[in-house]
């Protein structure tokens, strides 16, 4: 029994140690191949846009180029919109009220569809939409494996028919449609359109007049949610799976579920848009009398509607490449154990050249940034720095494990087969920090962009071989350690990381929502407030994500009864101030003593004075605030409250972070002692003592004075 026990663990020890020496030999092999950098891009999937010919937004640093109508004059600079006199005339007299379906009922989805992916097919369907008052559209992007992105299907339905379009088969000639979706007579129905609109010019110089977007529609209505699946459910029953949208809209043939989302999102809009523009119509008051004082709701969504029309699509294109990744790499990674060493400043510079090579290389292989190297492994390379091909593997598949398997980076292949390719190149960059980045990348284009490189040329990057210049990136690296960024990239850098870290990126005050019982929007707060209300069994919680509740009483006062239409649209993204979409925007609070003093449509009397601001407009507001304290204070002779610090005789303006430096003097009447008196005397001032009311008013009577005329 023994003998046999012993023989079993002597196979069992021998078994591992076979399936160890396998395993090691096939690891060491792998990493041989690796190193040698053993796959080609070349022998990667064929990538369908590999065989677009005419492609409008190339992967260059040339500036898009809008379509030229014929009939324009040759001095129309290709920065204006090539139909801007339709759109502007729609804008000015919109279009009539018209019927989007005839028969004014829900009718379900059928079975057959029409796929199209023949030029022949296309014509018939532009020509087919020309005999329409009204079609719905709807586009599905890819973007992951693309530099820019493009179109891979187009849906349009009309009241009997769906038809979906393979725009990938018809790329090139999807012109064919363009008459189509600019006659102004012919109203094309989106939903949300605000990308889609950009899409079609980026790659068929498509441009949309006369557009009905139901998204638009939601706003003028009040409408407790916008999005489609709400829509859907709301009034055609039908759920649909959002997840769909991020599929590889590349495959062909498309999935049974992913036709059937596809048809979908643009069957039931024109009875969707029917529903709302009836809703719209009943809205709207009665026009018999006094019509010039009436408000048309469905002209102000058709209006709304055509100024996205009138958007134009730009290439970002950045004097240095990859500034502003590495300015928001570093923004987002300065606590980083490593990067803020005694060595910060040549790992700094390393970030930038990472990304200015993960830009060149998404440029030539048209892929995705995050495709091509992620940002936590830009950063985890600048601070280790490996030397050897395996380092650089190990390095980069360390952090995208670090990243979480929730990102989209745990879906992609570590490292990408970008950087197998091109492993030399970017050792060679990690290992020669002094080397000029601008012979380096020229080199690596000679070397792999062309017939017999590993980067075959096509539509989308032959003009980088023409176009490509890095004549500014001198001024961005630094020509050996220690030597400071020149002073024109560091007051960008600065000012890209001043927006970064001072604006509010998070959605206002949580974006929590207040909804009358009606439906009406009354404001936006934070969570604490719809806990508040929810805990009273004063509201009902009617969406989730954002957090929304509609109360379960008639409020006191609501927006429109303090003309405070400002309140509601500053939490939508949109500056106050300049009225410009920023993505980077900050509160202001407006002190009651200004209020006096800000244009009559922003005055507001409520506790919610709070307006939302770029940062431009925000160091305007503050400039402004400034000068206008300082008038205040030489009217009324108010010392200015300022916090000093001597030191050998010397005084200087304090911050919170200099206290160490001496001893610290402060002036002029505090903001929280004048706050605290003010208060005080607001509430209790006429009760109050009358010792104790001298004492608060003693120090900071003027501005009191000011502040509180019934007390003085």
């Amino acid at each position: 029994m023994a003998t046999r026990e012993k023989i079993n663990a002597i196979v069992a020890i021998a078994c591992a140690a076979a399936v160890s020496l396998v395993v090691a030999a096939l690891y060491r092999r792998l990493r041989r191949r690796r190193a040698a950098g053993w796959r080609c891009c070349s022998e990667f999937e064929d990538k369908p846009q590999n065989r677009f010919k005419r492609v409008l937004a190339d992967n260059s640093y040339a500036p898009f180029k809008h379509f030229k109508r014929e009939e324009k004059e040759e001095e129309v600079s290709l920065k204006m919109h090539p139909f801007e006199e339709e759109i502007t005339s729609l804008l000015e007299n919109p279009p009539a009220l018209l019927n989007f379906i005839t028969t004014h009922e829900y009718s379900d989805m059928s079975a057959s569809y029409v796929w199209i992916d023949t030029e022949h097919q296309l014509e018939y369907l532009a020509k087919l939409l020309s005999e329409e008052q009204v079609f719905a559209v709807d586009t599905e992007q890819h973007s992951l494996r693309s530099f820019l992105g493009f179109t891979a299907l187009m849906q349009i339905s009309i009241e009997r028919e769906d038809f979906l379009i393979d725009t990938i088969a018809l790329h090139d000639v999807m012109g064919i449609l363009r008459p189509v979706f600019a006659d102004p007579s012919i109203c094309k129905v989106f939903h949300g359109a605000d990308n889609d609109v950009l899409w079609l010019q980026r790659d068929f110089h498509i441009y949309v007049v006369n557009m009905f977007d139901t998204a638009k529609a939601c706003e003028i209505l009040s409408k407790p949610h916008k999005s489609l699946a709400y829509l859907l459910e709301t009034y055609c029953g039908v759920s649909t799976d959002k997840t769909l949208q991020r599929e590889d809209w590349r495959v062909r043939p498309l999935s049974v579920e992913m036709i059937e989302y596809a048809r979908i999102d643009a069957h039931y809009l024109l009875y969707i848009a029917d529903c709302l523009a009836s809703e719209l119509r009943r809205k709207s008051p009665d026009t018999s009398a006094c019509p010039d004082d009436k408000f048309n709701f469905f002209f102000e969504a058709s209006r709304r509607s055509n100024m996205v029309c009138l958007q134009l699509y730009v290439k970002e294109i950045e004097s240095t490449p990859g500034a502003s990744a590495a300015a928001s790499i570093l923004s987002r990674n300065l606590s980083v154990q490593g990067v803020t060493s005694w060595k910060s400043s040549e790992i700094k510079d390393l970030i930038w050249k990472l990304c200015a090579w993960r830009d060149l290389m998404a440029r030539i292989h048209d892929e995705s940034l995050r495709y091509v190297l992620s940002d936590q492994a830009i950063v985890s390379l600048a601070v280790r720095i490996p030397k050897e091909p395996i380092e650089v593997y190990d390095v980069i598949q360390q952090a995208d494990l670090d990243n979480g398997s929730s990102n989209i980076y745990s879906i992609l292949p570590s490292p990408s087969p970008i950087v197998s390719t091109h492993i030399k190149e970017l050792c060679f960059l990690l290992r020669e920090a002094s080397a000029n980045i601008d012979d380096v990348f020229r080199r690596f284009l000679q070397k792999h962009l062309g017939p017999i490189g590993c980067c075959p040329l096509s539509a989308y990057n032959y003009a980088i071989l023409s176009e490509f210049s890095l004549k500014q990136t001198n001024t961005l690296f630094m020509k050996h350690a220690g030597e400071k960024f020149t002073s024109t990239i560091g007051k960008k850098a600065s000012r890209e990381l001043f927006v970064q870290k001072f604006s509010c990126k998070s959605p206002v005050y949580h974006n929590c929502r207040i909804y009358a019982s009606d439906g009406r929007l009354l404001c936006y707060c934070d969570r604490r407030k719809l806990e508040w209300y929810l805990k009273r069994d004063l509201a009902k919680v009617v969406e989730d994500d954002p957090p929304a509740i509609m109360l379960l009483f008639e409020p006191k006062g609501r927006p429109e009864d303090e003309d405070n239409d400002f309140y509601i649209q500053s939490k939508k993204n949109i500056c106050v101030g300049c009225g410009e979409k920023n993505h980077y925007l900050r509160y202001r609070i407006i002190p009651s003593c200004y209020r006096m003093h800000f244009p009559e449509h922003l005055k507001s009397h409520r506790s919610h004075d709070i307006v939302l601001l770029c940062v431009d407009c925000h160091e305007i507001a503050h400039s402004a605030a400034e000068k206008y304290k300082r008038q205040i204070a030489e009217e009324f002779g108010i010392p200015l409250f300022v916090r000093k610090i001597v030191d050998s005789g010397e005084s200087t303006v304090a911050t919170v972070s200099s206290k160490s430096l001496g001893v610290i003097e402060e002036t002029g009447v505090s903001p929280l002692q004048l706050r605290t008196a003010a208060m005080a005397l607001l509430r209790h001032g006429s009760s109050m003592p009358a010792r104790r009311y001298e004492e608060l008013i003693q120090k900071p009577l003027p501005l009191c004075n000011l502040l509180l005329p019934s007390f003085v």
